[in-house]
């Protein structure tokens, strides 16, 4: 039966002679001895491991473009080097090595969402495999056939389970690897995302090369610096920013909306959010680069008008931004505003977090003292250094700005940087 199979599968030289090998000790073995089951196993998933099955590429750029356009909005960055690797592509043939990417952003922005996509454009088979808070380097090479119950890496089980060698495999939270006594699984994806070694992958379990070089991997991150240098030098990374106000909008209009309402059962009552609604949920409900909590807010309001459905048959065809502040109570955020009309001690400042831009309002005021300076409001290094130098060049430029010398040394300034619980640094 096995050598049926044997013969019927397209695979490399050494790996059949392996498997021959295997099949002749397992004609050996007593059916009741434990090797034999351990054998067999082992001939099995070598037959199952899709060598040289692979699913044909979709070669229509516009039919590609299509897909990814109606998947996500924006992001051309990736789109772009996508259409590229297929126009490549299908001008040189299938000698193309896969590309290794990774998407690095915030949460929230369709990374892993975005490798399905790009799965789909290309006609080929998806694999998702999350390795953050992986520890153990057996996870990505596999166990060696010594142990008992040993199984080959994660990757070649995904590849297994798809049945070919060409999928878009993602490697979900690539900067939240681990390492301890039992190896360091980071240094093990060195080999995997190696377009010039992965032809020739060695999985502990398989004990053959395998050819990784057709599959394409995607790795994701919410940051670069926590990533191996050595791993972050083999991938090309693709930053994927937050999302602006408008865009959110685009994107609650076109993907969020029409979700949460089929979703939540209530597709064909054509209930419709006005623009200004999405744009209060967006400034006073959610804080994100994202649009994870965007969604969870309208989920949370097509879920009030399900109830207002089914309780007493009536229901808003129109969500305004009475209606929000209805169904979801106090804002949860309080937009910052610039001071409406100049005044003394209070600059505006401007500040980048991983939420989007800010206003920050920084206060100054001196009073008599001992010629000191005072900071607060949590700020970095690089900030106080900062007000530092600002004093010494008003002190240095003191008879320009009409300021008496004697001023710096009898008075204290004070300078604070609202909230005072959050970190700052620039």
């Amino acid at each position: 039966e096995l050598e049926k199979k044997l013969q019927k599968k397209k695979m490399p030289k050494e790996a059949r002679d392996k498997v021959l090998k295997e099949i002749e000790r397992l004609e050996n073995i007593p059916s009741m001895s434990p090797e034999y089951s351990y054998v067999r196993t082992y001939v099995e998933l070598m037959l199952d491991v899709p060598w040289s099955e692979k699913t044909k590429d979709v070669m229509d750029l516009k039919k590609a473009k299509k897909i990814l356009d109606g998947d996500h909005y924006d992001l051309e960055k990736v789109k772009t080097h996508i259409l590229d690797y297929l126009a490549v592509r299908k001008l040189k043939g299938k000698s193309t090595k896969g590309p290794i990417l990774c998407f690095v952003g915030p949460p929230g922005v369709g990374k892993t969402s975005l490798g399905q996509s790009i799965a789909k454009s290309l006609g080929r088979k998806f694999v998702r495999m999350s390795i953050g808070g992986i520890r153990d380097e057996a996870e990505i090479r596999g166990h060696r056939r010594t142990y008992v119950g040993a199984l080959p890496g994660r990757i070649i089980q995904g590849l297994t389970q798809v049945g070919t060698n060409n999928p878009v495999f993602m490697l979900d939270e690539v900067d939240k690897v681990g390492m301890d006594y039992r190896g360091d699984p980071s240094s093990a994806l060195l080999e995997v995302l190696d377009p010039d070694q992965n032809n020739s992958f060695r999985d502990h379990y398989l004990e053959v090369p395998f050819d990784l070089s057709n599959t394409m991997f995607i790795t994701t991150a919410n940051i670069l610096d926590t990533i191996h240098p050595a791993l972050r030098d083999r991938m090309e990374t693709i930053e994927i920013p937050g999302y602006s106000s408008e865009e959110k909008i685009h994107i609650a209009e076109k993907f969020l909306i029409p979700k949460q309402l089929k979703e939540q059962g209530i597709e064909k009552y054509n209930v419709k959010f006005t623009c200004e609604a999405i744009s209060l949920i967006i400034e006073e409900y959610t804080r994100e680069a994202g649009v994870r909590n965007l969604e969870r807010e309208i989920a949370n309001i097509c879920k009030k008008i399900a109830r207002e459905i089914v309780e007493r048959k009536k229901y808003p065809r129109n969500v305004t931004t009475e209606k929000v502040r209805n169904y979801l109570g106090v804002s949860k955020v309080l937009p910052s505003e610039i001071e409406d009309k100049n005044r003394v001690g209070v600059a505006t400042g401007l500040a980048y977090t991983p939420a989007g831009g800010d206003i920050l309002l920084i206060e100054s005021t001196y009073y008599r003292g001992s010629g000191e300076l005072i900071l607060t409001g949590k700020l970095g290094d690089v900030m106080q250094e900062s007000a530092k130098a600002a004093i010494s060049y008003i002190h240095s430029r003191a008879k320009a700005f009409g300021i008496e010398d004697k001023l710096f040394s009898k008075s204290d300034i004070h300078v604070h940087v609202p909230a005072g619980a959050v970190p700052k640094d620039g």
